[in-house]
């Protein structure tokens, strides 16, 4: 898993009845771009994960576009 500051973290709920969470990667602590991450959910709080098998990194759109012009 590679993320960058700005991609978006989808964590999928677990559980039935439980909603998928998706929260900014504002700090990439681990060497290229691996995990752990700090993250920022929408509702403000900050935490540091290591992401598991429950989760997809969505990088930003302007990342993409960075990395496809030559």
């Amino acid at each position: 898993m590679e993320a960058h500051t700005g991609d978006r973290l989808l964590v999928h709920g677990r559980t039935v009845g439980q909603h998928d969470r998706v929260a900014e990667i504002v700090e990439v602590l681990g060497a290229g771009g691996s995990p752990p991450y700090r993250v920022r959910f929408e509702d403000g709080h900050e935490h540091l994960v290591s992401p598991g098998p429950d989760s997809v990194v969505q990088h930003t759109a302007d990342r993409k576009r960075t990395r496809e012009t030559p």
